[in-house]
C-alpha cells in the first residue's frame, strides 16, 4: 500500500503565502508523478500542477505565476507547493496525488491520493 500525507494548510489573508508539504511512503518501487489537485465546495476537482520524474510540470491556468512545485531533495518522495499572492477563489481542500510503481513482483501502478488539507484565504 501507498500512503499519501499532506500537510501545512491553514488560514491566511489575501495576498499571502501557505507552502504546503506531500509525502509518500509504503510499497513504492518508483514514483512517475506527484501532483496536487483542489476542490472548493460545490465545485469539481482541479487540477493545481503535475511534477513528473522528467522535472516536467503541468499548472492550472489560474495558478500559472503565483504558485510553484518543487521536490524536497531532503525528504524522499515528498514535494512542496509553494502559494503566493493568495486569493480567496483559491480556498479550497488541496489534495495530493501520486503515480507510480510498487515494489511488488508485478510493479504494479498504484495511484494514491492523500485526505487533502484545508485552505482559506480570507481577511
Amino acid at each position: 500500500q501507498v500512503h499519501v500525507v499532506e500537510s501545512g494548510g491553514g488560514l491566511v489573508q489575501p495576498g499571502g503565502s501557505l507552502r504546503l508539504s506531500c509525502t509518500a511512503s509504503g510499497s513504492i518501487d518508483r514514483i512517475n508523478a506527484m501532483g496536487w489537485y483542489r476542490q472548493a465546495p460545490g465545485k469539481q476537482r482541479e487540477l493545481v500542477v503535475v511534477l513528473d520524474s522528467g522535472g516536467n510540470t503541468n499548472y492550472g491556468d489560474s495558478m500559472k505565476g503565483r504558485f510553484t512545485i518543487s521536490r524536497n531533495n531532503r525528504v524522499k518522495n515528498t514535494v512542496f507547493l509553494q502559494m503566493n499572492s493568495l486569493r480567496p477563489e483559491d480556498t479550497a481542500v488541496y489534495y495530493c496525488n501520486v503515480l507510480g510503481h510498487n515494489d511488488d513482483y508485478y510493479k504494479t501502478l498504484f495511484d494514491s491520493w492523500g485526505q487533502g488539507t484545508q485552505v482559506t484565504v480570507s481577511s
